[in-house]
């Protein structure tokens, strides 16, 4: 199964649990405050309806979160390009004002009745128990609800599970009210309320503290940090220019620039993001990122380097690049390979845009020479000549370099004919400690004095082995 099935696949899974949770969390809520209110009104309670009102609130809250939740799972769109996570912030921010209404509402209420000496209220066996029923219901519901928030990320669950917490509490509150009725301490209800509206109020501002820093993109607390020192471990990187971090719902998305060598072939490149990508997410798996690098000019660039780098950027081919520093300047000499279809003077403006693009790089003072040569844009459409034709070309050639003492044993000759004349390929043995340099310079010695004897010949391709390896793997 590859990765990203797989990431598919726990992103359904996690959004189906999401789901399935917040619904049963409806039912219960609803059922919780239905008990409440009843018991609230049978027995004259402020704290027993407060806790009623907050239980209801909580219910449409979680429908909220219900519709939130769903929407949120949805994928990215052409309005919405990061997803719709944030619908789940939208809904924690919603649920912070009611919460913040509530806690009003029950302190007004709360003080009113201090003020009037208490009230009077009887506690029941029904109160009892159903404040006993929904403290069970509403510890197994924060449980739950925590450790699927935690597993996927939801902000929405997460708010759900804060205001079970203050219900939880809320309902401890009004059992200690009603134990402290039964003593005969008539303000203990309305205390309990107060305490009840601040408990609420406590959660909310936690939860639209925590809201409002992912509605406004506020980085989370030390990620960036631990982001840059991942990503500077990445061989490849030179530097980390960026980091920029934002939440998105059930995940973050990252923005990363990193400087890497202008040299470096765009395949490397590519390797280099995807091993950032790879590393980051090894540590931070919900995070979605994009990664820039920005081309840097290295202390240890040579002047070949940069050389190759200005053709490069102009999608020209050059070789035979020679260096030299002529009284205190650079002088640049080079072979250009253009479309030989071309005429002189299109090829020659594209040779003047590449020497001065040289001197951009190497300096105004700098002096380049290029060398013109025809390159062939289009495939050739060649055929094997004649036995009898191939074995007097190989003749030849074999005769020729018999005369170059450096250049051993001609074989595996190819002969063929082309629209431009003949092409020939070649083997031949060269002593292996031999320099490069000094092999090349044979080679083309023989091109130059075979083509004079056999001037069809457009091309001689000669593939140089050293002598000694040959030996060796055939002994092997």
């Amino acid at each position: 199964m590859s990765r990203n099935h797989s990431d598919t696949q726990i992103s359904n899974d996690n959004a189906a649990r999401k789901e399935r949770v917040a619904l049963l969390s409806i039912l219960a809520s609803a059922a919780i405050a239905i008990g409440k209110f009843v018991a609230g009104i049978l027995s004259g309670s402020l704290a027993l309806i407060s806790e009623a009102a907050h239980a209801l609130v909580d219910t449409g809250a979680t429908i909220i979160t219900y519709f939130a939740v769903r929407t949120a799972n949805k994928p990215a769109d052409e309005e919405h390009h990061y997803g719709h996570g944030k619908f789940e912030s939208l809904a924690a921010l919603a649920e912070t004002v009611i919460l913040f209404i509530l806690a009003t509402v029950v302190i007004m209420h709360a003080y009113d009745r201090l003020m009037q000496g208490g009230g009077e209220f009887e506690p029941t066996i029904l109160a009892f128990s159903v404040l006993i029923v929904s403290i069970i219901i509403d510890i197994n519901r924060v449980y739950t609800l925590r450790k699927v928030a935690g597993e996927t990320g939801s902000q929405a669950l997460a708010a759900d599970a804060l205001h079970f917490a203050s219900d939880l509490a809320g309902s401890t509150l009004v059992l200690l009210g009603l134990v402290a009725a039964l003593f005969g301490f008539k303000y203990g209800d309305a205390l309990a309320a107060i305490g009840i509206a601040l408990f609420v109020a406590i959660a909310g501002w936690r939860l639209g503290r925590s809201t409002i820093d992912t509605l406004l993109d506020t980085a989370p607390k030390g990620m960036a940090e631990r982001v840059r020192a991942i990503v500077n471990d990445v061989p490849g990187v030179v530097e980390v220019a960026g980091v920029r971090l934002r939440p998105g719902g059930t995940g973050n998305f990252g923005e990363i620039a990193v400087a890497i060598s202008r040299t470096l072939p765009l395949e490397r490149v590519v390797a280099i993001k995807e091993r950032i990508t790879k590393a980051v997410r090894e540590e931070f798996a919900d995070t979605t990122l994009t990664v820039t690098t920005e081309p840097r000019a290295l202390d240890d660039e040579t002047v070949l380097d940069r050389v190759l780098i200005a053709a490069a950027k102009r999608r020209l081919l050059v070789h035979h690049i020679t260096v030299q520093d002529v009284e205190n300047r650079l002088s640049i000499s080079l072979d250009l390979e253009v479309d030989g279809r071309l005429s002189l003077g299109a090829a020659h403006v594209e040779a003047t845009r590449l020497e001065i693009a040289i001197r951009d790089e190497l300096g105004p003072e700098t002096e380049v020479e290029t060398h013109i040569e025809p390159l062939e844009v289009s495939h050739l459409s060649g055929l094997d000549v004649p036995q009898s034709e191939a074995s007097e070309v190989s003749g030849i050639l074999e005769a020729t370099a018999a005369k170059i003492p450096a250049i051993e044993s001609i074989h595996d000759v190819r002969v063929r004919r082309t629209p431009a004349g003949l092409v020939v390929n070649y083997h031949c043995y060269f002593d292996d400690a031999l320099d490069v340099a000094t092999m090349h310079k044979n080679v083309d010695l023989l091109e130059r004095r075979f083509r004079r004897q056999y001037p069809g010949v457009v091309r001689v391709v000669g593939h140089a082995e050293p002598r000694l390896a040959t030996i060796l793997s055939q002994e092997s």
